[in-house]
């Protein structure tokens, strides 16, 4: 009776929320085969949720944006479009409250939030635990990964030119972006700091004749990207180390750094800059592919935990411009180049990601994994499509710079005359 009584009044608190929501529309269908309506005052998306268990409610009032997604994973609602019906709690988190909705909870006592932000605290991104974060994520095997990203193994946003273009070609085309906005050439020494498996340092070398030093701190890529050199015939040009950024040592005429700045931490986003800033030559040029939040969210999401923090990449945090200007400002003289905003490659990169770990499926179990990891996985590809497709988060490449730089070869125009 009092099980029943709870339910009842769970729902009823989910139910009010969901009524708040105002774009695109969501279907709910409930234990019973009674369904609801909500938001339909802009027809942006479509979504269906269907609840298999009355637990889902208690998730989602009693914990949030992790209880949600938490409830999900122990199968207790299910969606015939999972990136739907995540964005449609995105587009709405302004106007629900206790739902899917970290803004709405940050002032609220959540005692799994208190326990999963006392469970992140302890995974501080130091030199260790850095090691130990990075091995938790990409330390999976090399076998995994292989089975649904593309055949350069990148993982991180490709950049799309064409509706026709396929992922590998856009990998391709990302590396090209990047390499010309750095003006990259065979006289140049670059850095790359957290290369994966080696495809930007291989396709540098191969296309623009530079020399490039590459560093992981993931075993399981050293030895990957290592033997991907040696198999492209670049080893006299690109030297794969295993070494933490904190670590590194030299001079350098460009240092990039591909989605590596979510592994930094706000403890160590100062430490990280102050060390390229190091690294880097006087007439340097620094390139930054990064993930951002917007700024009014970042102190929302570096005092809270998220589901990629709990599930997916201990000790992870997305970084404002804010933030990233102000650990600039703080270390040194970079000054920003050139930005280019490129949310919309993101959403299509993790599209096609999640196309092919479901077409992987079998493979992928072949390897061990459990229904509950594929669940996971399958919930973290949508959870990423969905924060790009909305932009709720963006991604951009930038590139920096210090002041003078004459390399650069902007004109400066003579003139006779005086006045």
């Amino acid at each position: 009776m009092l099980s029943a009584a709870r339910n009842k009044f769970f729902r009823h608190l989910v139910l009010e929320s969901l009524s708040r929501g105002r774009h695109g529309e969501l279907r709910l269908l409930m234990p019973g085969g009674a369904s609801r309506l909500f938001g339909g005052l802009s027809k942006e998306l479509q979504a269906e949720i269907t609840v298999k268990d009355d637990a889902f409610y208690s998730s989602c009032v009693l914990f949030g944006a992790i209880g949600f997604s938490e409830s999900y994973l122990r199968g207790e609602w299910d969606t015939p479009n999972l990136t739907h019906a995540i964005a449609w709690f995105i587009l709405n988190g302004d106007y629900l409250s206790g739902v899917h909705t970290q803004k709405q909870n940050a002032g609220k006592f959540d005692l799994l939030g208190v326990l999963n932000r006392l469970q992140h605290l302890l995974r501080p991104n130091s030199k260790k635990r850095s090691r130990d974060n990075i091995s938790d994520h990409y330390d999976l095997g090399n076998d995994f990964f292989k089975l649904w990203l593309d055949p350069t193994m990148t993982y991180s946003s490709a950049y799309y030119t064409t509706p026709t273009d396929t992922l590998e070609q856009a990998q391709h085309a990302k590396w090209d972006q990047l390499c010309k906005k750095l003006r990259i050439g065979p006289h140049d020494y670059v850095l790359e700091i957290g290369c994966g498996w080696g495809g930007f340092a291989i396709h540098a070398a191969k296309n623009y004749g530079c020399r490039i030093q590459a560093t992981t701190i993931s075993e399981e890529q050293f030895r990957e990207a290592a033997a991907r050199v040696e198999q492209a015939g670049v080893a006299d040009l690109v030297e794969i180390i295993f070494c933490d950024y904190r670590d590194l040592k030299g001079r350098f005429d460009k240092i990039v750094s591909i989605e590596m700045l979510e592994a930094v931490g706000d403890r160590y986003v100062d430490i990280f800059f102050a060390k390229v800033e190091a690294l880097l030559a006087p007439r340097g040029l620094l390139g930054l592919q990064m993930i951002l939040c917007p700024d009014n969210q970042y102190p929302i999401l570096r005092d809270g935990v998220d589901f990629i923090q709990k599930h997916i990449f201990p000790g992870s945090l997305l970084m404002s411009m804010r933030r990233i200007t102000e650990a600039l400002d703080e270390t040194g003289d970079l000054n920003l180049l050139d930005y280019e905003d490129m949310t919309a490659c993101y959403a299509r990169t993790l599209l096609e990601w999640r196309k092919a770990f479901i077409a992987a499926l079998p493979e992928v179990r072949a390897q061990g994994y459990d229904q509950a990891f594929l669940r996971k996985w399958f919930y973290y590809l949508c959870y990423c499509e969905a924060g790009f497709g909305t932009h709720h988060i963006s991604i951009a490449q930038a590139i920096y710079t210090r002041p003078n730089n004459l390399d650069l070869k902007s004109p400066i125009y003579s003139l006779s005359e005086s006045v």
